[in-house]
């Protein structure tokens, strides 16, 4: 089977190393000269010339995200020095916040979690009780939401310090939507795996994982090297290849774009649609005005549907502000920041402790923004005045802000998410197919495999 993959993300490389183990021939394109998609890495230049790569966004995953890091282990990436691991923590820089004490570190899930809110500073005894019970009874309730509830209503009893300091941040970061807007069942689904799951083996499900190396290296350009040493024969990565249009025709697809300046057109037996949402709509209702031309009207309708869901994704914004403080480090590899209007950023990210051995990386800094509203220079403004004040860095000079203006979906409640069948041999993949997570990186990858797995 003739395997086409448009997107060279983490969706789709997945999709690819999933269609060529099970014996496909596969080709991707990817619009662009680095795969990684909305995960990738950027190249930034330093003020004494250098350049360090960094990344369009600054990420987390957790253990318990067994796709992606059963598939790094298949391309031959480890994840235990590709990735810092660090017990369940969200630790601020006075001291307070919820933090898994180092005799608890390895303790099994979820008596780990447990000791953190036990344990966790500046909070009160009513504080831990409260959290206690309410982990507790979504347990109980198998982690079942009532329908439209969001998850400020379903921590509504909660203590306010609670809120602030563990479930607003967890919410943004997870779901990149404020907890007043936000779906509470997939908040839940995601509290479920990483308090009560089963983590990568030599993991806790809820351990934070901080990549050592960019985003690309981590998993996309793993995967063509994989591709390349393992199917070379039968498998193929172009970029540069920018795939405009699609057409249905008798037994498959046809793929027709533009690739060094020159149009090509290829057929498939089976495709694997995996860029952002709005791109995909905009190819699915052309594809679908051809259709009808040809009066297929059984395609038309499916991809026409299919287009209309995924064009009404609500999208949020995510920015990341990478700054240089000579000399300086903070007192852990991640912290949690007190985040507002003024203050916008949730974390700081000290990338020369995740990269120790980096001599450019000594001193940059990297702070999130997750559901971010504002324009780029103002953002950056607050965000390096929140950084001098929570912190105490000085000097800082801002060396990249990235904005990412369709980062991920609003993760509301009762969203509607396209499916991943599109049509009669045509898939989709990305994080934002239908599915039980938010927009994560393992999103992203179950999507991916399962689009490949039809």
């Amino acid at each position: 089977m003739r395997v086409g993959i448009v997107g060279g993300g983490w969706a789709g490389m997945a999709a690819a190393v999933t269609a060529a183990e099970a014996g496909a021939d596969v080709t991707v394109f990817e619009a662009s000269r680095v795969l990684g998609g909305r995960a990738r890495a950027l190249p930034v230049p330093l003020p004494d010339g250098r350049t360090l790569a960094l990344d369009n966004g600054q990420h987390i995953l957790i253990g318990a995200y067994h796709q992606t890091l059963a598939l790094m282990q298949t391309l031959g990436v480890d994840p235990a020095t590709a990735l810092l691991r660090l017990p369940l923590g969200l630790p601020h820089p006075d001291g307070s916040g919820l933090v898994t004490p180092p005799w608890a570190a390895h303790w099994p899930p979820p008596l780990d979690a447990l000791a953190a809110i036990a344990t966790a500073r500046g909070w009160t005894w009513g504080d831990r009780l409260a959290l206690l019970r309410a982990a507790l009874g979504w347990r109980l309730t198998g982690f079942a939401a009532r329908p439209g509830q969001t998850v400020a209503a379903l921590c509504a009893d909660l203590p306010a310090r609670v809120v602030d300091e563990l479930i607003e941040p967890l919410c943004v970061s997870a779901l990149n939507t404020p907890g007043d807007q936000a779906s509470a069942q997939i908040f839940l689904n995601v509290m479920r795996d990483a308090l009560f799951g089963q983590g990568h083996p030599g993991m806790g499900p809820a351990h934070l994982l901080l990549p050592r190396t960019d985003l690309s290296a981590l998993m996309p350009q793993a995967a063509a090297r994989w591709l390349r040493s393992h199917h070379g024969g039968h498998s193929r990565v172009r970029l540069g290849a920018r795939v405009g249009a699609l057409q249905c025709r008798p037994g498959g697809w046809l793929l027709l774009g533009v690739e060094d300046g020159q149009v090509f057109e290829t057929a498939f037996d089976h495709i694997v649609w995996s860029t952002a949402a709005g791109p995909a709509a905009q190819v699915m209702n052309q594809t679908a005005a051809l259709a009808r031309e040809t009066r297929d009207d059984e395609t038309a309708k499916a991809l026409s549907d299919w287009a209309r869901v995924a064009a009404a994704l609500p999208h949020t914004a995510i920015t990341t502000v990478y700054a240089l403080a000579t000399g300086q480090r903070l007192k852990a590899p991640m912290l949690a920041l007190h985040s507002s209007a003024e203050a916008p950023a949730q974390f700081a990210f000290d990338r020369g402790q995740l990269h120790p051995d980096d001599p450019a990386a000594q001193g940059v800094m990297a702070f999130v923004v997750s559901a971010s509203e504002g324009e780029r220079e103002a953002v950056q403004a607050a965000v390096l005045r929140q950084a001098a004040a929570q912190l105490g860095l000085r000097g800082l000079r801002p060396l990249k802000t990235v904005v990412e203006k369709r980062a991920t979906f609003a993760c509301t409640p009762g969203l509607q998410r396209p499916p991943a069948a599109i049509a009669h041999g045509l898939w989709a993949a990305g994080d934002y197919v239908e599915g039980p997570y938010p927009a994560t990186l393992e999103g992203a990858v179950r999507s991916g495999i399962a689009a490949a797995s039809r």
